[in-house]
This record gives C-alpha cells, sequence and structure tokens, in this order.
C-alpha cells in the first residue's frame, strides 16, 4: 500500500475533496459581482492576478481527483525527488505531490502561495498528513519566491497558480528541467501562450490535452 492510499493521508484528501466539492469559484461574493468579460480579463492578466485570487482565498481551488492521481504516479514513474509546484492553496496537490516523494525514499518540493491564510492551511494539511518534513513552503508572489534557491535539478513541475504567470514561471525554472522532467499546468487554456510554447518540439518539449484542462508535457531537450 502506498503512502497515498494509507492512513491518515488517504482520509485526508477524501476529507479536503469532498469539502472542494462542496465549494464553487464562481459562487464567491467577490467574484459572482463580475462580469463574464471581466472575470476572463482577470484570469488572463499579468498585473491583476493578486487581486483576483485574493478574492478567492477562501476557495480551495482544488486540482480534480484524476489530475491529483496523476500527479502521483508521474513522481513516482519518474523517481521525482525534486518537485516544484506553483500554487499551493490548501495543499491538496502538494500532499499527492509529497506522498510520492515519501513513497521513493525522500526529497524535497518547493511549493509557493502569496495568501497567508492558504499557506497556514497547508501547512496544517501536511502536519495533518505526516509530509511537512518534506515541503518547503514559500509565501509571496512565485516571480519574487522562484526566482532563486531552486534545486540544481528538478524532476517536476506543477503550474496551478495565476494562469497568465505559466510562461513567466517556466522562464524562472526551465534551465533546472532535467531532460525526461515532467510539467502539469492546471486550467492551461487560460495561457494559450504557454500551451503554444509546449506544443512546439522546437522549444524542447512533447506536450498533450489531458483530462479537459490539464496540459501534461515532457521536457526532452534544451
Amino acid at each position: 500500500m502506498s503512502t497515498l492510499t494509507a492512513t491518515p493521508l488517504a482520509t485526508l484528501i477524501d476529507r479536503l475533496f469532498h469539502e472542494a466539492d462542496q465549494t464553487s469559484p464562481a459562487s464567491a461574493p467577490a467574484i459572482a459581482e463580475l462580469s463574464r468579460d471581466d472575470h476572463e480579463r482577470l484570469m488572463r492578466s499579468t498585473t491583476e492576478y493578486l487581486d483576483f485570487y485574493g478574492r478567492l482565498k477562501d476557495m480551495p481551488l482544488a486540482v480534480s481527483r484524476e489530475t491529483g492521481k496523476l500527479l502521483y504516479m508521474l513522481a513516482r514513474g519518474c523517481g521525482a525527488r525534486t518537485i516544484v509546484e506553483f500554487g499551493t492553496s490548501f495543499g491538496i496537490s502538494t500532499l499527492h505531490l509529497a506522498a510520492a516523494l515519501r513513497d521513493n525514499g525522500g526529497g524535497r518540493l518547493i511549493t509557493t502561495e502569496f495568501e497567508p491564510s492558504k499557506v497556514a492551511r497547508a501547512r496544517d494539511n501536511l502536519i495533518a498528513g505526516g509530509l511537512a518534513d518534506l515541503v518547503e513552503i514559500c509565501e509571496g508572489d512565485a516571480l519574487e519566491t522562484l526566482s532563486a534557491d531552486l534545486p540544481e535539478t528538478i524532476d517536476l513541475l506543477l503550474l496551478d497558480g495565476a494562469k497568465a504567470l505559466y510562461p513567466a514561471v517556466l522562464d524562472l525554472v526551465e534551465s533546472r528541467l532535467r531532460p525526461g522532467a515532467f510539467i502539469v499546468a492546471d486550467n492551461a487554456d487560460y495561457s494559450p501562450d504557454y500551451v503554444a510554447r509546449v506544443r512546439s518540439p522546437a522549444r524542447g518539449y512533447l506536450s498533450m490535452p489531458f483530462d479537459e484542462d490539464v496540459e501534461l508535457s515532457v521536457r526532452i531537450g534544451g
């Protein structure tokens, strides 16, 4: 039995997904008041993302159950020891990735989140899941927190923060991605520039859509 499917983690993840299913970002008052055009503009904005995601500070913004399993399987399958995550939120995806590190024999997961209340909740969940020792949560804007002190090589990158920043975050970590490293981008349809980049073999990637709006890519060269 893996860490992911054993107690206490399996019970914790099931509860967190159940709680996430009871919420919808669209139901948040600060989001519901936005017009559809404003919502689309903010989702794609490279300058207003702090305000937009600040409106969602009480929302888990979780990956799907299928994506969570995918993250664990990819990290386990490639024997990941170093993982970077953009967008911690409540830590559901972080738990899946850290479980893979535990089952791989250890490692380091660097994750970043700008909302202090979410950092606190994620830390509590990691402690409850027995995985806090594997995770370093960097509080602040990812464009700053991921600009230094990264591992020499990165085995897996998860992009699940402000969608418009996917290209900029990839710029920060790209030189550290080892050949064969996986990149998982949630809600990638909101970042067409990112999708075009990773679907171009000339840029050093092979990529394909997975489970509706997830983009799964592998680094094939520099």
